[in-house]
């Protein structure tokens, strides 16, 4: 039962966060627990663990009389975010670049292309992080890769809140590109600067001075 109750919140915590991130629910939006538990057709238990999902990757707040609600978009840490992204995901890469494989360097072309097709933000967005996931999950450091994906949830909530002030549109990576180019041809020092540069864009784009600047990827 303990079991079941932790599978159904991850599937609810997940359902979710991807709302919150997507912008579909917005800063300070009110989640009631029991309209959540008649959603996911679940008790009130799983409920209150996904929310406690939810709050540790800093998606939720709770507050004493205004109960669990969606958390602010903090702009003003994306400095903050971008930093420890390009810190974490270089750590993450030195130590994944000696363990990466025919296949792995597969799986990450497969999520550039991806990207590179992607009609709409969400398909781009979901390839994006993929691409990212792919280039370090070999590192095995279950720890890091935590923190990575915490921060890469901020930062898809971020990618998500510019896209619907300044717009999309379908483009090629090329960041990706040369980030996969220099993995295959063993340059991993260049592979790791060229990841750093693509990672601190988000702090540039944050606050674009026109609305063609193209979003972060």
């Amino acid at each position: 039962m303990m079991s079941e109750n932790r599978t159904t919140a991850g599937r609810i915590a997940e359902s979710i966060g991807e709302r919150i991130i997507n912008g579909a629910l917005q800063p300070d939006s009110p989640l009631r627990q029991d309209h959540v538990a008649r959603e996911f057709n679940s008790s009130h238990v799983p409920v209150r663990e996904a929310f406690r999902q939810l709050e540790a990757q800093h998606l939720v707040v709770s507050a004493p009389r205004r109960g669990v609600r969606v958390a602010p978009l903090d702009t003003n840490s994306v400095k903050e975010i971008a930093e420890m992204r390009a810190a974490l995901e270089v750590v993450a890469l030195r130590n994944a670049a000696p363990k990466l494989s025919s296949v792995h360097l597969a799986r990450i072309e497969l999520a550039l292309i991806e990207g590179d097709n992607a009609k709409t933000i969400e398909d781009f967005e979901m390839a994006n992080r993929a691409f990212h996931y792919a280039l370090v999950a070999p590192c095995a450091m279950p720890r890091l890769l935590a923190s990575l994906d915490e921060l890469q949830l901020a930062n898809s909530r971020l990618v998500f809140a510019m896209a619907r002030t300044a717009g999309w549109r379908p483009r090629s990576n090329q960041d990706h590109r040369l980030i996969l180019q220099a993995l295959r041809g063993r340059n991993l020092d260049q592979a790791c600067n060229l990841l750093a540069r693509h990672i601190q864009t988000i702090e540039r784009l944050a606050h674009p001075p026109d609305q063609e600047t193209p979003l972060p990827r």
